[in-house]
């Protein structure tokens, strides 16, 4: 989830461009042409969010690590942790693609998309969700019990979520909620929900709002049009300062649930490392934010990056 977004759209007898952005990497056409329309509805050609989903997993798993050091089992984990990104996170599109299917036929960025386009219709939505749903519960099974428990309370956050563009000016946050569920299945699995979990989980929510308020600086325009309710359109001219501000309260989150971890002085660095790059993000979208959304948004895989490289640096020290 390459250069930024411009699709075209017109009334429903016209037809829709791709633009490069919307085109597949090199190694994705090479698969059947059957297959494309559903790689792309899973958005395994958009890594992106697979990386901010299961980068959240690494971080909760390796905080808990902290005080007794890494176990050979992790490496079971971190394996499965990333299949199950990908299929979770694929799921996720697929379902907000057929809630939103009328809506993504209105906007520019997402009237290519399988569903609105036609290449796939909405049965076979329905057939691939339940096929990725059912790679989920494989991945669910090999969990212990309360890292089992856990993830099922996020199942009902990922089913709301396409409905809140619809009824809240705050769908980054219910994004955030949902998206960093993996922080609390990951320390669940390592080895229980403490407060310093939590405060990371806190803080990761706040990341989420402001890299996904970034990605929303995308489609304000059409949004507004259709009547679409996002953070980047709440804050308006202010959305800048209002980003930082909640990047701000993830650093100082993240860097309590380090600390609180056992982190030490490695926890104050990689919240420093994580609010420069915060500052470059702000630096870089000044100039033009529509221009630059995308690809600052994309960087956030560096910072989640870093996160984790801390708390794994910290879980080896």
């Amino acid at each position: 989830m390459s250069t930024e977004t411009e699709t075209q759209t017109q009334t429903s007898s016209s037809t829709v461009e791709a633009t490069p952005d919307s085109a597949m990497p090199a190694w994705l056409v090479s698969l059947p042409e059957t297959a494309q329309p559903y790689v792309s509805l899973a958005r395994i050609d958009r890594p992106v969010g697979i990386w901010l989903l299961y980068l959240p997993c690494l971080m909760g798993l390796f905080q808990m690590r902290i005080p007794t050091g890494l176990q050979w089992i992790d490496i079971v984990w971190v394996v499965l942790f990333l299949i199950g990104a990908v299929v979770m996170r694929g799921a996720g599109c697929t379902w907000n693609d057929i809630r939103d299917r009328d809506l993504d036929a209105k906007v520019a960025r997402t009237a290519a998309r399988p569903i609105p386009s036609g290449a796939v219709s909405l049965q076979q939505a329905y057939l691939f969700l339940a096929a990725q749903l059912g790679v989920g519960f494989l991945i669910w099974l090999f969990l212990p019990g309360d890292a089992k428990i856990i993830a099922l309370l996020a199942i009902p956050l990922v089913a709301a979520y396409p409905y809140m563009k619809r009824v809240t000016w705050w769908p980054q946050a219910w994004l955030g909620f949902t998206f960093n569920f993996g922080a609390l299945v990951g320390a669940a699995t390592a080895a229980s929900i403490t407060g310093a979990n939590v405060l990371l989980y806190l803080g990761l929510v706040l990341w989420t709002i402001a890299y996904d308020t970034i990605y929303a600086l995308q489609d304000r325009e059409d949004d507004a049009l259709i009547g679409v309710r996002s953070t980047a359109r709440l804050f308006d001219d202010k959305v800048l300062t209002a980003t930082f501000m909640f990047q701000l309260g993830a650093t100082m989150l993240i860097f309590l649930g380090a600390w609180f971890a056992g982190a030490g002085r490695i926890g104050a660095v990689l919240a420093l490392a994580f609010l420069a790059h915060s500052i470059w993000q702000m630096i870089r979208l000044a100039p033009d934010r529509e221009k630059h959304a995308l690809s600052v948004f994309k960087s956030n895989v560096w910072a989640g990056a870093f996160l984790v490289a801390g708390f794994f640096l910290a879980a080896i020290v």
